[in-house]
This record gives structure tokens, sequence and C-alpha cells, in this order.
């Protein structure tokens, strides 16, 4: 297996295959990806490459790190592995922590008792009127 490289400060029109080119350079690239933003489909700016062996890699991060690319200068280092993530969930009672199995959420009062109503005396008047003539009917 061969050494992944992190690919930084690319320019946001570079793809998979300009950046393949440009590393083959330094040797047998075994895989090339650029980072894409899943919602806008545009390039991130980083990217990882794959070089076959550490001698080859090596060179890469010699040849590349600082050179320029499309106006940009690029950075080159060995990619770090990835950490592992906490649980980023969306909400729910599953990502309130223990406090969610009790059936509370938390700490945090309950929606109901932080909604509050407040009624100005035009909205007492005209609700005085409206009953009234509610119960006459």
């Amino acid at each position: 297996m061969g050494k992944k490289l992190y690919v930084g400060n690319l320019p946001f029109n570079a793809n998979d295959d300009s950046l393949n080119e440009i590393f083959s350079q330094a040797g047998n690239v075994q895989s090339a990806k650029i980072i894409m933003d899943r919602d806008t489909g545009r390039s991130k700016g980083f990217g990882f490459v794959e070089m076959s062996s550490d001698a080859e890699a090596a060179d890469a991060i010699q040849k590349f790190n600082g050179a320029d690319y499309g106006g940009r200068s690029m950075t080159v280092a060995e990619a770090r592995p990835m950490t592992p993530r906490e649980d980023r969930g969306f909400g729910g009672a599953a990502s309130r922590g223990p406090a969610a199995e009790a059936g509370t959420a938390g700490n945090r009062p309950s929606y109901k008792s932080t909604r509050k109503f407040r009624v100005g005396t035009r909205d007492q008047k005209w609700l005085k009127t409206h009953r009234s003539s509610a119960a006459t009917q």
C-alpha cells in the first residue's frame, strides 16, 4: 500500500484528472481525489493523492509543497488518519443524551412552559366585546 498525501489550497476549478496528471511527475499515482461539497457540488479546495511508494510520496512532498498551481501555492503533506467523530445527530431523543431516556430534554424546560402570551389592553377589550356578543347569541 502506498502513502496517502493531503493536498490543500487547490484552485476550485481543479479536478481529479488534473491532480493525477501533476502528481504523476513524482511517480506512480494510485489514486487522486478532490473533495467536493455535497450541497453545491463545487470543490472544497483540497484533496488526497495516494502514491505507490513511500519514496515517491516523499519526492512529491518535496517537489510540490509550496509549488504554484493555478495561481495558488499548494500545500502537500502526509495525510493524517481520519479521527472518529462523535454523534452529530440532527435532533430527536437520540441526540439529547441520557436525559432523553428519562423523558426530558436535559436541563431545558419544555416548550409549553416557555411560551408566554402577552395580551395588551386593546386585545382585552376586543376579547370582552366578542365574548359577550358570542354569549348573548
